[in-house]
């Protein structure tokens, strides 16, 4: 049975740590704050939208990002109550170079423009002064939050508080680095963290029925209900790595959400959160074996705005490697190597 150590304890680190331990391996997740709210994937909103994320990025990703959306049923129904969502995703323009700019991406996505009114009958609370739109149908959602506590209640004792300042720390036959914008520091590999600021509002639910991706005068916003009647309201991109929630970062967010939605208006802000995506030259994640002679290091990092989206297949792709020596050749255009 292989010892295999885990480094990170976000939604990444989670999923391969249960993954391994389905497939019989002696794991452990070393986690700096267990039970804390530090990693990315507590600000992350959970839309599950492979097109969208796709558009215009790394090549490679698309491939990756269709694959893992393809795991998502099968990975939610062993979790059990993850707030898995199948609605979809409209996408909607306020303003004529809102429309402009959208169509581009709704013609990547091979999506069918709507009109304003049409959009006004699948979602009735979006505002009249919405102009197009165009609906996604399997673009969905889960909630990250319920994801990562129903993995550290699977993974239970293994998980250990513990922050590791050099890999050669960690005593164990394999090493898996998930440690988001930190494996930077452990591995030398460029991945920096890429600040994000979210917000959390409460109402009656049933305002939304569907996630919204908006453009609002220039301003990109996706809101992102709830069955509790939580929106999800997200997100800033800021190439920043303070913790600072801004005045400014809120007003846009709000701005947008109550141009698109002015329902909203009546919500309570209950959350303004900052998170650190961490992200790569590319854009693409860091999945596979560190040229370290020591020992043997399995990257698995740097998802950016798709930790989420891609856990299933990062699981499945690094237990394989772990346990095997290979993986699907879907993981070679991602080896660290290529920043080398």
């Amino acid at each position: 049975m292989s010892r295999v150590t885990v480094v990170g304890g976000g939604i990444i680190g989670l999923a391969v740590a249960a993954e391994l331990l389905d497939r019989g391996a002696d794991v452990t997740v070393l986690d700096p704050a267990p039970d804390g709210t530090g990693g990315a994937w507590h600000v992350a909103a959970g839309m599950l939208a492979p097109g969208g994320e796709s558009a215009f990025e790394y090549p490679h990703l698309t491939r990756l990002l269709e694959a893992s959306h393809g795991l998502w049923p099968e990975f939610a129904a062993s979790l059990g109550d993850i707030g898995y969502d199948t609605a979809g995703t409209l996408s909607v323009a306020l303003t004529a170079d809102d429309v402009a700019s959208a169509a581009r991406e709704w013609r990547h996505q091979k999506l069918t423009p709507l009109s304003g009114s049409r959009v006004r009958e699948l979602e009735p609370g979006i505002s009249p002064r919405v102009r197009a739109g165009a609906f996604a149908a399997d673009e969905h959602q889960a909630d990250p939050r319920r994801v990562v506590a129903v993995l550290r209640d699977r993974l239970g004792g293994r998980i250990v508080p513990r922050r590791v300042a050099d890999l050669s720390e960690v005593d164990a036959d394999v090493v898996v680095v998930a440690a988001g914008a930190g494996t930077a520091a452990l591995t030398g590999l460029p991945i920096r963290a890429v600040k994000g600021q979210v917000l959390r509002l409460r109402g009656e639910p049933g305002l939304l029925r569907h996630v919204i991706d908006g453009a609002a005068d220039g301003r990109h916003v996706y809101l992102v209900p709830r069955a509790d009647g939580e929106v999800v309201v997200g997100a800033t991109q800021e190439e920043i790595t303070d913790s600072r929630n801004t005045a400014g970062g809120v007003h846009d967010l709000l701005r947008a959400a109550l141009d698109l939605v002015p329902g909203l208006a009546e919500h309570e802000l209950t959350e303004v959160t900052v998170g650190h995506r961490p992200g790569t030259p590319d854009n693409g994640p860091i999945l596979g074996l560190l040229d370290d002679p020591a020992r043997r290091v399995v990257v698995a990092a740097g998802h950016f705005r798709n930790g989420i989206l891609l856990a299933p297949i990062t699981a499945r792709l690094i237990a394989d490697l772990v346990l095997t020596g290979s993986a699907d050749p879907i993981i070679d255009g991602f080896a660290p190597g290529r920043f080398r």
